[in-house]
């Protein structure tokens, strides 16, 4: 079985060199791909001075570009199983070990560990697609509000060690590289489930999710966070009208969330310099460009 990895970075060098130090540890990983999607930190330099790794240096994509890519990459590699993850997700020396016995069911086309912050479980993991009320959101049967001791069949997972089979693949596709950030990995899902694949959560497969901040580097993430909201507006948009069953899911359920966002803003452009007024009609267009299913790299202000 030929395993290859696959890494998505943006500027986090201290936490790429991490990732790559706990791939080297887990086996039988063969190769290790790193995607760097326009790393202006010193991640090109680094990686063209490391051996053993197949380095990609491409624009800044986004997640979903740069999984595109990757598993692209791995795929013309000869992989079998593509491991994804993300630069902030560091696999134990013996996730790997967890996860190979799994492999065996044909009909498992996804395996997911379990991700740790700071010790404590963290996921976002469900086990149900809400596809026909929109009142209700699309994700039903939330990991977080279980207790899971052995392994369970999913619907969504992130990608955060996602490990994929070849197979599931060579059917559904690459990941949507046009969604940039947010929904790309449920998208991916869905369209793995959709094809009759499943989805295992494996518990004792583990991987630490740390995120350490300085103060200036956390004020600048928040000041980052605001552009994002207009992707998950309109990735959320889009993934309620392609995969919604009904008028409600495709139109009402986003709509809901924007309008949720605007009234924010209207309250709050007064007063603070969270939103600006002019944010009003991009987070409408967001919403609209959604259901009409029009992706792609968004204006970031």
């Amino acid at each position: 079985m030929k395993i290859v990895a696959v890494v998505v970075t943006y500027n986090r060098l201290e936490l790429l060199k991490r990732v790559v130090d706990c791939l080297h540890k887990n086996s039988p990983v063969s190769d290790i791909v790193v995607v760097n999607n326009g790393s202006t930190d010193g991640t090109t330099d680094w990686l063209a001075a490391q051996e053993g790794l197949v380095v990609v240096n491409q624009e800044n994509v986004g997640g979903s570009g740069g999984f595109h890519t990757g598993i692209d990459k791995a795929c013309r590699m000869g992989a079998d199983w593509i491991w994804c993850m993300d630069d902030d997700v560091f696999p134990r020396p013996d996730c790997m070990e967890r996860l190979l016995p799994h492999t065996a069911d044909e009909r498992v086309g996804i395996l997911a560990p379990r991700r740790l912050l700071q010790g404590q479980i963290f996921t976002n993991d469900f086990t149900a697609l809400n596809l026909t009320n929109p009142f209700a959101s699309m994700y039903a049967g939330r990991l977080s509000k279980m207790q899971v001791s052995a392994p369970v069949e999913i619907c969504g997972t992130a990608f955060e060690g996602l490990f994929i089979r070849r197979s599931t693949v060579d059917r559904i596709g690459l990941p949507n590289k046009d969604l940039f950030i947010f929904c790309d990995d449920t998208d991916y899902c869905i369209r793995a489930v959709q094809a009759g694949y499943k989805i295992m959560y494996i518990p004792d497969a583990l991987m630490d999710k740390e995120k350490f901040f300085s103060a200036d580097t956390w004020q600048q993430r928040n000041k980052k966070k605001k552009w994002k909201r207009f992707y998950q507006v309109r990735n959320s948009a889009y993934l309620n009208h392609h995969y919604g069953r009904n008028w409600g899911v495709k139109y009402l359920r986003g709509f809901n969330n924007v309008l949720g966002y605007i009234v924010v803003a209207l309250f709050t452009c007064p007063f603070t310099d969270a939103y600006k007024w002019s944010d009003i009609p991009r987070l409408w267009r967001a919403y609209r460009d959604g259901v009409r299913e029009k992706l792609g790299i968004m204006e970031q202000q």
